[in-house]
């Protein structure tokens, strides 16, 4: 019997809570789980607010969990107190910021910059570095001519990348890519991207990658999850994803998406109504005052994610009729 795989991360009843007031807690990640298995890709998608940058900011522990679990490899690292273990893991788990331009110290050459891990962890001696470095810049792309420049003499695109090369300059085995390309231009999106997926071929590595595009989620995805309003609503591989969408946002979201398929138009649905405050949301769908689909259960009763087809899940109490619905809500002129 083959051994079965073991997830390299997974995230349990995850919450991360603020407190905004007398009495007022806004729930900015509300019981998220997941898995990873080692070298896929799970792509987080939602839209600005919804709480996915929070869920990469607690797994690297920028900020603390109210509640839930995050095991590497099996252990809870969100209980892990030895300063030891907790500096490995900074090796292990790594991160690529959204903006290069702020996550880069603007004191600090590119040199300087690739070379703090190494001589943080005492990984490499400083008779050594020059030729870690060049195979480290090799690697990604860095000319060694950048080396003795600062962040703020490169442009967007050679600044993300040096992003990434400070991320794998120790080694990880799992990286949180925070909206990595939203700030770029197409083109030098596609190469950004193009470089993190050659380099998870080559390495082995995990990527969270979070987006609010699914054009770019598919592209790099092999599974999706996507988040509103602090929850995770749907996940499904990609393919899946794209082709039996079945919570309404979700098909919301794809319905967005530009098309250049003049012959099989799909029709954009606009949502209306606005999105609830995440300040002591009710028990009940947090997407019903927005969906065509809505009926009295859902204002009364918060619906589990429960799964719809082999490693398909949907938070939706029609889940199994939301195809349907959405054709007639296009047939009626809802969208």
């Amino acid at each position: 019997m083959a051994e079965e795989k073991k997830p390299l991360i997974e995230v349990k009843n995850l919450k991360k809570y603020f407190q905004v007031g007398s009495g007022k807690t806004l729930h900015a990640v509300d019981d998220v789980s997941f898995s990873l298995e080692k070298g896929q890709t799970l792509g987080l998608v939602g839209e600005s607010g919804c709480g996915k940058s929070t869920v990469g900011t607690v797994i690297m522990r920028l900020q603390d969990p109210t509640s839930g679990e995050l095991l590497f490899e099996g252990k809870d690292i969100f209980k892990c107190k030895n300063r030891k273990e907790n500096l490995q893991y900074c090796k292990e788990m790594q991160i690529v910021f959204q903006d290069p331009y702020s996550s880069l110290n603007p004191k600090k050459t590119i040199r300087s910059i690739l070379s703090e891990g190494y001589l943080i962890h005492h990984t490499v001696s400083k008779k050594d570095l020059n030729d870690v470095l060049a195979l480290l810049s090799e690697k990604t792309g860095i000319s060694k001519d950048m080396w003795d420049q600062y962040p703020h003499e490169l442009d967007g695109g050679k600044r993300q990348v040096v992003g990434i090369a400070r991320a794998l300059s120790m080694n990880p085995k799992f990286i949180v890519c925070d909206e990595p390309v939203s700030s770029l231009d197409v083109s030098v999106q596609a190469k950004v991207l193009n470089l993190l997926m050659d380099l998870q071929k080559e390495m082995n590595l995990s990527y969270l990658f979070i987006s609010h595009d699914l054009s770019v989620v598919k592209h790099i995805s092999d599974r999706i999850a996507v988040m509103y309003l602090g929850q995770i609503v749907e996940t499904a591989d990609k393919e899946t994803l794209f082709a039996d969408t079945r919570h309404p946002y979700s098909i919301a979201l794809l319905s967005a998406i530009p098309k250049v398929d003049v012959e099989n138009k799909v029709s954009r649905i606009v949502l209306k109504g606005d999105v609830p405050s995440p300040i002591n949301p009710k028990p009940v769908c947090r997407f019903a005052n927005r969906c065509w689909m809505s009926q009295p259960i859902c204002f009364e009763q918060e619906p589990e994610l429960k799964e719809v087809s082999p490693g398909h899940c949907v938070k939706c109490h029609f889940a199994e009729k939301s195809r349907e619905l959405m054709i007639g809500a296009e047939k009626t002129g809802l969208n």
